[in-house]
């Protein structure tokens, strides 16, 4: 089939290279524009839009997939069917009449669980112990579609966003061309979702990863591994900001307040609502990551002091 790939960050690189490598042509590639990255916070293209660019396809970036100039495009290039993986734009319906064979979309949970721009995130930060994959046809509905296919992937114990994205996105883009040779050849049926499961997985704010002490132990374990490496785990010491790494249940250790922090030579305690994590690295305000127990010989943190704003409300449906 003639396609149009749609997508933006390094997650949908592995797609966007295998579709490149299957018997579909992909005739053009839309991904949002470039933005400013890194320290320089140069203006730089989409991963997406970089491989496209080196793989001699057409790229598209509209500022917005309503954009006149972007539909007619489209119109013009007229595919039969056009597969998306976090493209991060809103499809308008011109849009989606375009394809003959629809926009195909590969989504990051097993549907209708998780539908929203986090759906990683929210499998750990709500304690899944599986997750997967799956292709639907994109309706105007979020992420409500038909399904074409799915596959499961057990999360692991140390799973952060970025390790369970990583083995999602290569084994989906297996199902993506999978699904695409049997929307070609006519051996993949559309089926509904159910209408039970349905669970909402919105993008995960700077101040949804803020670390919050009086939450117990586990939550607090789940909260930072769901938020890393993006937008990172935090909280505040001494009025400043503290980005925390991955983290380790220590329910020896109960003898901590929420907050409250204990160094020993080696290790460093920070105490939840039932007992205290082990903080494996910090990264302080405007310096580069480091060992926790290299942060804690430097700072040295009286036993009256605590990590993070306790008496604020731990409820995030009241923010």
């Amino acid at each position: 089939m003639r396609v149009v790939f749609a997508g933006t960050p390094e997650a949908a690189v592995p797609s966007l290279r295998a579709v490149l490598d299957s018997a579909h042509e992909v005739v053009a590639v839309v991904s949002r524009p470039d933005a400013r990255t890194g320290r320089g916070r140069r203006m730089s293209p989409s991963p997406v839009a970089e491989l496209a660019a080196e793989s001699g396809v057409e790229v598209l970036k509209p500022p917005t997939p309503r954009d006149p100039a972007f539909l007619q495009r489209l119109h013009e290039i007229a595919p039969e069917c056009a597969p998306v993986v976090a493209y991060g734009g809103l499809l308008p319906q011109e849009a989606l009449q375009v394809p003959e064979r629809g926009w195909v979309n590969l989504h990051f949970s097993l549907l209708p669980a998780w539908r929203g721009a986090a759906p990683v995130q929210h499998a750990l930060l709500h304690g899944d112990e599986v997750t997967g994959a799956t292709t639907f046809r994109i309706v105007p509905e979020l992420d409500a579609g038909p399904v074409y296919g799915l596959f499961t992937e057990s999360i692991k114990s140390d799973d952060t966003a970025g390790s369970l994205l990583d083995r999602l996105a290569e084994h989906g883009a297996e199902l993506l061309v999978a699904t695409l040779d049997g929307i070609a050849d006519g051996t993949v049926q559309e089926r509904p979702q159910p209408e039970d499961g349905v669970s909402l997985a919105p993008k995960i704010t700077v101040d949804n990863a803020r670390v919050r002490w009086t939450d117990p132990a586990l939550a607090v374990e789940r909260r930072v591994r769901a938020c890393t490496p993006a937008p990172g785990a935090w909280t505040t010491f001494r009025g400043e900001r503290l980005k925390v790494g991955p983290v380790g249940l220590r329910p020896d250790v109960t003898s901590l307040a929420p907050g409250q922090v204990e160094a020993t030579r080696r290790e460093v305690f920070v105490g939840a609502a039932d007992h205290a994590v082990a903080l494996y690295e910090v990264r302080p305000q405007g310096k580069s990551p480091m060992p926790a127990a290299d942060w804690a010989r430097g700072v040295r943190p009286d036993p009256s002091e605590v990590v993070g704003e306790t008496s604020e409300s731990t409820d995030e449906g009241r923010r």
